[in-house]
Formats: C-alpha cells, sequence, structure tokens
C-alpha cells in the first residue's frame, strides 16, 4: 500500500496545467509550428532558483516524467518556496534524494515514483507561494543532493517547452525553529457515481507535540471540499473547512499557528461528486481520486512522510 500512496502523492496533475508562471496559452504557436525553448523568467524579488530544468513536448505528448538532481553545496535554510511552472507542467515534487531518486546530479527521465521519501515541497495547478513563519525554516545541509521530479502533459496540438523549477528564499544561518512536512489523509475509497455528494472521513495519532503553520489540500477533479479537524481531549477543532478547487491549490497558512499534543487526533474528510458513470477510487491519473492534506509543522522530527495517513 505504501508504494501506492507514494505514487499517488506525485501525480499532482490534471487537466489544466501550471500555476505560479503559467502564461494561460497566449504565446502558443499555431498548429504544426514547432516552439523554441523560451528564455526562462527572471525570478520575483527576493527569490532565487534552486533547482530546476528544461523540458519540451510534442504536440498531444501527454504524461511525461522529467527530473534532475543537484547537490546543495553549503548549507541553507529555506524561508520561502514557490514553483516556477510554465503551461505543460502539471506538478512539481521537490523532495531530499534517496533511494531511486538518488545518483549522480544532472537531468533524468524518469518515472512517477521516482522521488525521494522525505519531501521538501509539492505544488498542483495554481499552487501559491509559501512563506514559513518568522525565525522557521527548512534545512538543506552542505553536500545533501535534492530532487525535483516534474509531470508534463501536453493536451494541445502544437509542441511545447519551458523551463521548470522551484525557487525559494534562503539564508546561510539556521533560524530558531526547522520546519518538515507530512501527509494526512486515505487511500482508502470508492466513489459511487450517483452525483450526489461523498464523504470519506480517516483520521490519525500525533506521536509527538508540533505546532502546526500550513496546510495544503490535495484532491483530484471530482473533489468539492475538503475539512480538517484537530480533536483534544475531546475538544473538536476545525483546521480547515473550504470548498476544494483543483485549479487553486493554495497552501493555507494558519494564523494563529496551532499546538497539538501527544495523542490528539487529526481528521480529515474530503468529499467528491461522481457523475463519471462508474465508480472512481484512488490513483495517480487526474481520472482517479486523492483524499490528501500536507501538513507543515515545526519542530522538524523527522517524521516519515506518511506518518499520519489513515487506510
Amino acid at each position: 500500500m505504501q508504494k501506492l500512496v507514494l505514487l499517488g502523492l506525485v501525480a499532482i496533475a490534471a487537466a489544466g496545467c501550471g500555476n505560479v508562471s503559467d502564461n494561460g496559452g497566449d504565446d502558443l504557436p499555431p498548429p504544426g509550428d514547432s516552439m523554441e525553448l523560451p528564455d526562462s523568467p527572471p525570478p520575483p524579488p527576493g527569490y532565487t532558483r534552486l533547482i530546476g530544468r528544461t523540458w519540451s513536448l510534442a504536440a498531444g505528448q501527454q504524461d511525461v516524467y522529467r527530473c534532475v538532481r543537484v547537490t546543495v553545496p553549503q548549507d541553507t535554510y529555506i524561508t520561502s518556496i514557490m514553483a516556477q511552472a510554465p503551461l505543460g507542467t502539471h506538478h512539481t515534487v521537490f523532495s531530499f534524494a534517496s533511494g531511486n531518486a538518488a545518483g549522480s546530479d544532472g537531468e533524468q527521465d524518469c518515472s512517477a515514483g521516482t522521488l525521494g521519501m522525505v519531501m521538501i515541497y509539492a505544488s498542483g495547478v495554481g499552487t501559491s507561494p509559501l512563506d514559513f513563519p518568522a525565525d522557521v525554516g527548512v534545512k538543506i545541509a552542505a553536500g545533501t543532493q535534492i530532487h525535483l521530479n516534474l509531470h508534463l502533459y501536453n493536451a494541445s496540438d502544437v509542441a511545447l517547452a519551458g523551463d521548470s523549477a522551484i525557487l525559494v528564499k534562503a539564508q546561510p544561518t539556521p533560524p530558531p525553529m526547522l520546519a518538515e512536512m507530512v501527509f494526512a489523509g486515505t487511500g482508502n475509497f470508492s466513489i459511487p457515481s450517483n452525483n450526489q455528494p461523498y464523504t470519506k472521513t480517516t483520521s490519525c495519532t500525533v506521536n509527538s507535540p508540533y505546532r502546526l503553520f500550513a496546510v495544503w489540500p490535495h484532491m483530484h477533479q471530482l473533489a468539492t471540499h475538503q475539512k480538517v479537524e484537530l480533536i483534544h481531549s475531546g475538544t473538536t477543532t476545525v483546521l480547515h473547512d473550504l470548498a476544494y478547487s483543483f485549479t487553486e491549490q493554495r497552501y493555507y497558512l494558519k494564523s494563529p499557528e496551532v499546538q497539538l499534543q501527544q495523542n490528539d487526533q487529526v481528521r480529515v474528510s474530503c468529499t467528491w461528486v461522481n457523475n463519471t458513470g462508474a465508480s472512481v477510487g484512488f490513483g495517480e491519473s487526474s481520472n482517479a481520486e486523492m483524499c490528501f492534506t500536507g501538513l507543515y509543522r515545526y519542530p522538524a522530527a523527522n517524521a516519515g512522510l506518511f506518518s499520519c495517513l489513515g487506510f
């Protein structure tokens, strides 16, 4: 099941492409023309490029995975992060290189499951930049290899080319608190095709205290709503309760931050409406579904990415 979840987590793909840097298709050439690799836009003020690569897709070329590995030469403490995701970029998955994601620095063709098990950041369609709280950051130690997995998708009848990257604000000195990201949710559901709301709820137990500062709901195209709750000593507090839009996969900062204690429960409820004519379950395709919430928290405890998933 862990392998299934891993493949699903990296499939942040759907009918629309691009997010922060999407050009909306205005610069596409006429059908039949080729597209030369465009110049990469300069990073927004204060951001620098940490990792990225260029790519090209033939007309109609879909579900292509391209990866790149880079070794970071000095201690780096990320305080803000965003994806440069031009048209054709379905998702970015940014992780520490390990397992099948490790190897020589450079660019590689890859697959959906090529990524490290410790994720730093993920983006889908319309994902917003993530600014960490003051005095909080993610550490990349000197000599650490990082990995970027791109899912590329061209549904048009013209060639596409682009430069996708992770842009960061960073500092050379450690902040007082180091953060990490884990996922809460489930892969155990089957959504009936009856054009009615269907909700799946799961929960997990907190193993050690932490402060939550951001949540990132991630579902697919049938999704309509997600709710995240904290249960402490029998009292329920709502952490997130909003309609879900696949084309606006935002990070939601928690202000004030939320303190969670050992043995608290995190409960995630995902709602979909299915009128496809067939039941839909968990999977990496945009025609399948997911029920995940990314939890950004501190202090980092070297927890596994799947430490808060229920099945």
